[in-house]
């Protein structure tokens, strides 16, 4: 990455913002949109949109592409699912896969499917239960009115309705959103990961690339395809350079509201320790899958993850080791604070709200290690960890009002729980023997071997000694006794000889302590001033500014675009015949033998890959990109080196977003896969 790349954008006076904002859609910028392009999206329009739309549960973005309930997202969204399908015999991550047929179409055992229909604001109820309480208490209160308010958007339908309690700009606003809910959802076509990840780890992030990173789901009701009024039909055409594109999806979370202090954290102690961890988790991913052609097939998805977060955060790391960007943040942090200072009423609510927040930071750096490790979800890195905690948690949890509970337990996160629960996916013993022992390593490293809770954990035992004994002698691996530990409650949780359910039983009471003094401490705090900072700027601003992306569906708008790479200029499209030329027979830069079998079918100046300036962020990889009449014209996947810094800003001369050429989908699908009546499917109007 180039250095000090902000400082130069910050010498162009005026540099117009154009395409920036991930925006809701019921607060879209409409006189924007129809004075830079001349479009304003109609209400119809909006609605459509909203319910084409669609997202997996799990982290990625989706779409709705036929009315028989055809669902297009990424490869690496639906990889997970591929890989609990796999066995040592069929690999369905390295040979691909199509359905022939319905009746061929295979569940995937962990994906639920969401499809956004209503947006309710709950701003006063969420504000007035918090009023004037702090610490335990502000968050207490708030979980029992969010739970109060999805458990009534849910009503008596949780097996098709989710409701999620949604913060907006900080605090500045709490919406409910409503979703329609697809928990059988079956996989219909996946390409080899070597034409979906064609040029691997070294051209991720990069451009030109030449990516078939598409997977094609269906979503199932009642036995049946589900039935979508709503949905995106496909152009063959696509758009062409310099034209309005939009991309619906789901953008995971960004920091360009965050205060000077929190980015700070995030910098100095945070990216820090992910891209360490990251790192150390890579090697020994890498140094466990040579063992075995079934050992790197049973890490292969893991692996891929990390090597993706581990680019994302050291380009997150770099643009907050900028001083231009600080500063920039700095002198807007200033100039907010100023506003505030000229006015005596918001002074006295809202002036001591950036110190509040910065004494939290520095609670957080004492108790980061040992609230990520115990409590974060960075220790313990084993499914049957993960599998007894729900179990032991859920069974306490449950016998208490929905109100009460921890917020992963109320009444309307249940069906998404116990859906992963009773998962009927393989585990693997001997990979979660490495990674548990590796977690274990990990705990005792950063907490020292003298701490009261790693002697707890390991007694007298080394972590590969634990991992064994834990992992050989439990039965949580069995969908079918978890199933029956969780309806058994209490009492059956109790009875359990289980090892890891034991080990949690006994270790519970010391991670709920410190996740406890977490949120009064760092949680309630952060949110209670970040909702004040909210009242300062919309007291600057309005809602005229877009809030940073919460994984909830939002629209940006942009177009097909290239950009200039130093004296070089980047074209926005790639072909089919450049992936062919870039093939090298080589891994990753080795094609599939199915490629070249129909090499002579192929038109090879059929565009590829496309970049465009579409403002996206982690969470967006499978949105549709639709052009003005709700057509398909891409399917984002991945952004160029210059994005990864969008977490914290937006730079339109080289922040490109980049996406899978709707031609080059129906174009691959039809000669290369078979797929012809997938494709007169998506094509159909």
């Amino acid at each position: 990455m180039r250095i000090h790349w902000l400082f130069a954008a910050l010498l162009v006076p005026g540099m117009a913002l154009a395409a920036e904002g991930m925006w809701t859609l019921d607060n879209l910028p409409k006189a924007k949109m129809q004075a830079e392009y001349g479009f304003t999206p109609s209400e119809g329009w909006i609605k459509r949109t909203m319910l084409g739309s669609a997202r997996i549960a799990g982290g990625c973005s989706a779409s709705f592409v036929s009315k028989d309930g055809l669902v297009m997202t990424n490869h690496h969204c639906a990889s997970e699912c591929l890989d609990q399908m796999s066995t040592a015999k069929k690999n369905l991550i390295k040979d691909g896969f199509l359905a022939k047929g319905r009746e061929q179409e295979l569940i995937c055992p962990e994906i639920e499917l969401n499809r956004l229909e209503q947006i309710t604001d709950v701003t006063t109820e969420v504000k007035n239960a918090t009023a004037g309480l702090d610490g335990a208490a502000f968050k207490n209160a708030q979980n029992a009115v969010k739970a109060k308010l999805t458990s009534a958007c849910v009503g008596n339908d949780k097996e098709t309705v989710r409701c999620d309690v949604v913060d907006l700009y900080h605090g500045g606003l709490y919406q409910v959103y409503k979703y329609h809910r697809f928990q059988d959802t079956r996989l219909v076509w996946a390409p080899e990961k070597a034409a979906a990840f064609f040029g691997g780890d070294p051209d991720n992030f990069n451009f030109p690339r030449y990516d078939l990173d598409i997977t094609l789901l269906r979503a199932y009701e009642g036995g049946k395809p589900a039935k979508i009024e709503n949905y995106f039909p496909f152009s063959k055409s696509g758009a062409q350079e310099g034209e309005m594109v939009f991309v619906t999806g789901q953008p995971g979370s960004t920091q360009r509201q965050l205060t000077v202090s929190q980015l700070t954290t995030l910098r100095d102690l945070t990216l820090v320790n992910n891209l360490i961890r990251l790192a150390e988790m890579r090697g020994v991913l890498e140094q466990y899958s040579k063992n075995s052609p079934e050992a790197a097939r049973n890490a292969e998805h893991a692996l891929f993850g990390v090597e993706n977060a581990y680019k994302a955060f050291r380009g997150r790391l770099s643009a907050l080791q900028d001083p231009a960007l600080m500063k920039q943040k700095q002198d807007e942090e200033t100039a907010l604070r100023q506003f505030v200072a000229k006015q005596p009423a918001l002074q006295a609510k809202v002036g001591g709200a950036w110190d509040a927040i910065a004494a939290a930071q520095q609670a957080y750096r004492q108790i980061e290690a040992p609230y990520g490790l115990i409590e974060g979800g960075r220790g313990f890195s084993s499914k049957y960890s993960s599998y007894a905690r729900a179990l032991v948690r859920g069974a306490e949890e449950r016998a208490k009002p929905s109100g009460e509970r921890l917020p992963e337990y109320a009444d309307a996160k249940l069906p998404e729980l116990e859906q992963e629960l009773f998962s009927t996916a393989p585990v693997y013993p001997e990979y979660e023997k490495v990674m548990l022992s590796l977690s274990l390593t990990k705990l005792r490293e950063m907490l020292g071997t003298d701490d009261p809770f790693v002697k707890q954990v390991l007694g007298k035992q080394s972590p590969e000694q634990l991992s064994d004994a834990l992992i050989d002698h439990t039965k949580l691996g069995d969908p079918a006794v978890r199933k029956a530990l969780w309806q058994g409650g209490k009492e059956a949780i109790l009875k359990s000889d289980d090892p890891f359910i034991k080990q949690e039983l006994a270790l519970d009471p010391a991670a709920r302590a410190i996740r406890a003094r977490y949120e009064k401490e760092v949680d309630s705090v952060q949110q209670k001033n970040s909702e004040l900072i909210a009242q300062a700027r919309f007291a600057e601003q309005g809602t005229s500014a877009y809030p940073d992306a919460t994984f909830t569906l939002r629209l940006s708008y942009g177009e097909v675009k290239g950009w200039q790479e130093g004296d070089k200029k980047i074209p926005p499209f790639t072909t089919i015949g450049g992936a062919f030329e870039r093939d090298t027979g080589a891994d990753p830069f080795a094609l599939p033998a199915s490629w070249h079998a129909a090499k002579s079918k192929l038109n090879l100046a059929q565009r590829y890959n496309l970049a465009t300036t579409n403002d996206i962020i982690g969470g967006n990889s499978g949105s549709p990109m639709i052009n003005r009449n709700g057509e398909i014209v891409g399917l984002i996947f991945d952004g160029n080196i210059h994005s990864l810094g969008g977490a914290f800003w937006f730079d339109p001369r080289d922040n490109r977003s980049i996406a899978v050429h709707s031609g080059a989908i129906l174009e691959t699908l039809g000669k290369v896969y078979g797929g012809a009546d997938l494709v007169k499917e998506i094509q159909a109007h």
